[in-house]
């Protein structure tokens, strides 16, 4: 087991807890300081990797025991690193009079008990090895529970070169249409 200086139980929470209560504990901590976050919410691999990267941290990796996930991370710089979010949003009511694609980056249990009819399943954590199934020409609807994955989802194709993505919020807890569920 890796050696961490710090500890956080985000057992039983689901997304965006784990991240939220990640960010709130490191804050508190000196740079270089290794948090472990147990977690038992398989979304968070991706969601901590990518919150991670995305404000100067060092994920250092992910060991699973039994059901509970350990997350490694390495506290960056104390130099404030802006997190941003993706600056193109479009919300459940727009996206009906729109064309393209619905990309849904939950995982894929949460895909088959609920999803937006003919909407594409890349799970956030499959999506960096995966993205030659997108079309860069196509415009592109990230999709995820709360909306913070699909915010870390954008972002990722964004800076791979595709140009017309959008991040679909509140997500799909706001979503009240027809949902397929495929067992």
């Amino acid at each position: 087991m890796i050696k961490a200086d710090h500890h956080l139980d985000a057992k039983g929470l689901a997304c965006p807890m784990p991240v939220v209560k990640t960010k709130k504990a490191i804050n508190d901590l000196e740079e270089g300081v290794v948090l472990e976050v147990q977690a038992t919410d398989k979304g968070s691999k991706a969601d901590l990797a990518a919150w991670a990267s995305s404000v100067g941290h060092q994920y250092l990796g992910t060991v699973e025991e039994d059901d509970v996930l350990y997350h490694y991370i390495r506290k960056g710089s104390d130099e404030p690193k802006v997190e941003k979010a993706f600056e193109r949003i479009i919300s459940f009511e727009e996206l009906e009079s729109r064309d393209g694609l619905i990309l849904d980056v939950r995982e894929g249990a949460e895909y088959v008990f609920g999803h937006i009819e003919g909407a594409k399943s890349i799970p956030l954590g499959e999506l960096e090895s995966r993205m030659k199934e997108l079309d860069k020409d196509e415009e592109i609807y990230v999709v995820c529970r709360t909306g913070n994955r699909s915010d870390l989802a954008a972002q990722l194709l964004a800076d791979n070169g595709f140009t017309k993505v959008y991040n679909v919020l509140p997500g799909m807890n706001g979503w009240n249409g027809k949902i397929t569920k495929e067992f």
